[in-house]
């Protein structure tokens, strides 16, 4: 992913003194977007699941929570919310937290090569609040408890084997995991009005069963440079874990992450920012935060996130508008797409179909705005590779 300088003007629909900081940080600045709808264009008109969508893009519904997957026997969990796609042969799978209370857990739906369902089943049952979490390298899915004192369950997409719960990942209130190959750790967010961000490095890169906790450390502005340090007990009791490390950064409400060519990108809900942290040059800053714009935000409500391979950012709406916003490389901020009708919901779990064609995500609580209203959805188009 090429890494370019966020100039002001580069959000859609808003004034030219809207931002300060970056968004692809490099010694190459990107020329300054264009006013306009983003580089699918304009919203079409909402189809048949209520969903808006550019030219050429269509949606259907995977999954219902409480009713059988298509094809299967298989019922669809409650309040569906972080997930990811693996590769699976000619097909793919699509993996799903539950964010209940108790007996949260995870789903799995596969897929074949057509994208015909061919099967669903559990893959995680006897936690609690599992909102988002992270794919691993070695083709596991971390799924995270949103609890105080939550672990992280490092578990099977395939569902063969049974879930393990990963102690030395930390117990605090988890939201999202995201590895990063090169450096060999796992990054956390924590979704706390004064929470932190985390590492994980693993004793044995491939094995989360030991390795150290580490904490984000940096002054109190938007931007500098940081440093990690070791949190002593990551049990966190008595001790809560982001009160152990004197000169930790606190976040305001940790939710989704991402890694990328030496960048991880991380969304605080509580202050509707999109952090960006340049892994080469030890440096943090910001890469939106919708305070600074003049006018209506393109983006409020951040939540989940992830990235394409054309190096675009999707970032997840739970509030604003309900809808998925795209943040691209040529540093424009527009909305990919809209649900209509669900004002009661929160839009989790995008995750893209291992040849980038299809796009995953929930709306964790329907038309009916309850836990038991979920639908799981697919979008196809052409997405820019």
């Amino acid at each position: 992913m090429e890494r370019r300088t966020f100039l002001r003007g580069a959000v859609i629909g808003t004034s030219a003194a809207a931002f300060g900081g970056t968004l692809w940080a490099g010694a190459a600045h990107a020329a300054p977007a264009q006013p306009g709808p983003g580089p699918y264009g304009a919203l079409g008109a909402a189809d048949a699941q209520g969903i808006q969508l550019p030219s050429g893009f269509s949606s259907r519904v995977i999954a219902r929570s409480g009713q059988t997957v298509s094809g299967t026997s298989y019922t669809w969990h409650n309040a569906p919310d972080g997930g990811a796609c693996y590769a699976n042969g000619s097909g793919w799978i699509y993996v799903s937290n539950s964010e209940i209370n108790p007996s949260g857990g995870a789903s799995a739906v596969r897929f074949g090569s057509t994208g015909a369902i061919t099967g669903a089943y559990r893959i995680l049952s006897g936690t609690r609040q599992n909102c988002a979490g992270g794919k691993t390298p070695w083709n596991t899915w971390l799924s995270c408890e949103e609890v105080s004192l939550g672990y992280v369950y490092e578990t099977d997409p395939w569902g063969v084997n049974a879930a393990v719960r990963r102690d030395a990942m930390g117990r605090f209130k988890h939201e999202a995991a995201a590895a990063d190959p090169v450096r060999k750790v796992i990054y956390l967010t924590e979704d706390e009005s004064n929470g932190c961000f985390y590492r994980f490095v693993p004793t044995t890169w491939g094995n989360l069963s030991a390795g150290t906790l580490q904490v984000f450390k940096a002054g109190t502005g938007t931007s500098g440079s940081f440093s990690w340090q070791t949190v002593p007990d990551p049990d966190g009791s008595p001790t809560v874990t982001r009160d152990q490390v004197s000169g930790a950064k606190r976040f305001n409400g940790g939710e989704g992450c991402h890694y990328a060519g030496d960048t991880v990108w991380f969304t605080t809900k509580g202050d509707n920012r999109v952090w960006q942290v340049n892994l080469a040059s030890n440096t943090y800053e910001l890469a939106y935060d919708d305070s600074l714009v003049v006018g209506t935000p393109p983006l409020t409500g951040v939540d989940n996130v992830t990235g394409s391979s054309s190096g675009d950012l999707f970032v997840a709406e739970d509030g604003g508008n309900l809808e998925i916003c795209i943040i691209t490389p040529d540093d424009v901020v527009a909305t990919f797409l809209r649900v209509n009708g669900q004002s009661g919901s929160e839009i989790a779990g995008p995750a893209f179909s291992p040849d980038g064609t299809r796009l995953y995500f929930s709306s964790q609580r329907g038309t009916s705005g309850s836990s038991s209203g979920g639908i799981t959805y697919e979008v196809t188009g052409p997405f820019r590779s």
